[in-house]
């Protein structure tokens, strides 16, 4: 199967809609596993960043285990299911692994996981200097790795903790 590659596309207005569709969607499919809310996070919710077309979504759980039958709801809902960081998450991409437009990561609520994603989202929503660098970065490496998502993302994490410790 072919690998998606990294491609990175100028900020797009539709992006805060189509969080709020996928949204509405969620809460009518699988809302009653809702707990604390669901958060538009990554890059397509900063306003003016670059990104990969792919709109995340954070749904917050109650625990892990308590919302597990999520899982086969949304497999039959188009979400393909992958036991990525299982410990921490339920994480899915829709409509397939090779072309994706929506991550969704069910993840307990106010968990460090949690706090984490939001506090790196409000730094760059607040902050242009970091949300500059960080765009640079995320270009320098979509041209070094383009064809690997994995390391693609990999790399973004020593610049994403350094944010998260100086904040």
């Amino acid at each position: 199967m072919k690998r998606s590659t990294v491609i990175l596309e100028e900020y797009d207005l539709s992006w805060p809609l189509k969080f709020e569709e996928e949204k509405s969607y969620l809460m009518a499919t699988i809302g009653q596993w809702n707990y604390g809310g669901v958060e538009h996070i990554g890059s397509t919710s900063v306003p003016g960043m670059v990104a990969k077309p792919v709109i995340d979504v954070m749904f917050g759980v109650k625990f892990l285990d308590e919302s597990r039958p999520a899982i086969d709801v949304l497999v039959e809902y188009g979400y393909e299911y992958w036991p990525y960081k299982a410990d921490v998450m339920h994480w899915f991409c829709k409509p397939s692994d090779a072309f994706r437009t929506h991550h969704l990561h069910l993840v307990p609520y106010e968990s460090p996981l949690w706090q984490e994603r939001i506090k790196f989202r409000e730094l760059l929503r607040a902050d242009k200097t970091v949300a500059t660098q960080y765009a640079n970065l995320k270009r320098e490496l979509a041209t070094l790795y383009r064809e690997d998502r994995e390391v693609y993302t990999d790399k973004k994490w020593p610049f994403i903790q350094q944010v998260l410790q100086d904040a």
